[in-house]
């Protein structure tokens, strides 16, 4: 049947996610880092993922579609619902995963006062100083989004930093200036599947969250991680005080 049904501009697209979250029929997957209409028949021709796309990457066209099927989107939603209650069951324990992996063990760590007096955030070190070891801030392990269980003591009364993968890499002192006094949480938008926004108004809804500041990179990829922030804060119905530090790709602080 010819009939209205969204298309997707994969050269504009910048695999921010965004879309496939507003997509309440799950149409829209990502896929290699890019949406992807997956499912026409569950398209309803509503375009609800047209104002969620900040790259004017989606657009209507009629064409010869599969009707909209929605018996398979309602079945389809119950057998998510399900497999998602399951993984939030999964996620509330602090306990390693039954493989036994101490990668997932939930721990706070103490650290010791730096190794390098007087050395802080902005200080500039002389190109010929003696190097020191600079001791790590990181407070908490795990680190990765998908690890971290939603309740967890470290997250009681928390500073919480969400950084994009990169950031830590691209800015020089970013222990010293970011992860420092915070709960460090680090994942991609581009390259991890799923959307944060459900594990991260969990964790804000169910933890007293102090703040939220959110690291990413200057490209437009790294958007999917503030937008998830964004969503997540509305979502948990709690007010956090919250910013957004922009970092360039040669490791410049923007924003």
């Amino acid at each position: 049947m010819i009939r209205k049904i969204i298309k997707i501009d994969t050269e504009k697209c910048n695999g921010c996610g965004a879309c496939a979250a507003a997509c309440h029929e799950g149409a829209i997957e990502m896929i290699e880092g890019k949406a992807c209409l997956t499912r026409e028949d569950y398209c309803d021709g509503l375009g609800d993922c047209l104002p969620a796309c900040p790259m004017d990457a989606i657009s209507f066209e009629e064409r010869e579609a599969p009707a909209y099927d929605e018996a398979a989107v309602l079945a389809a939603k119950h057998q998510s619902a399900g497999t998602e209650a399951a993984a939030k069951r999964r996620e509330e324990t602090v306990a390693p995963l039954p493989c036994g992996c101490p990668g997932t063990l939930a721990k706070a760590i103490v650290r010791e006062g730096s190794s390098c007096p007087g050395f802080g955030p902005k200080d500039i070190q002389p190109a010929d100083a003696v190097p020191c070891a600079a001791p790590s801030r990181l407070s908490q392990w795990p680190v990765q989004l998908k690890l971290v269980p939603v309740k967890a003591p470290y997250f009681d009364d928390a500073n919480l930093l969400i950084a994009a993968d990169c950031t830590a890499y691209a800015y020089g002192n970013f222990h010293q200036e970011f992860i420092h006094n915070h709960i460090t949480l680090i994942g991609c938008p581009k390259l991890d599947e799923g959307d944060y926004a459900e594990k991260l108004t969990a964790i804000i809804a169910n933890n007293n969250i102090k703040s939220v500041t959110v690291a990413r990179m200057e490209v437009p990829c790294c958007g999917g991680i503030e937008n998830a922030v964004k969503r997540a804060l509305l979502a948990s119905g709690k007010f956090s005080p919250w910013q957004v530090v922009v970092i360039s790709t040669d490791g410049r602080i923007l924003d």
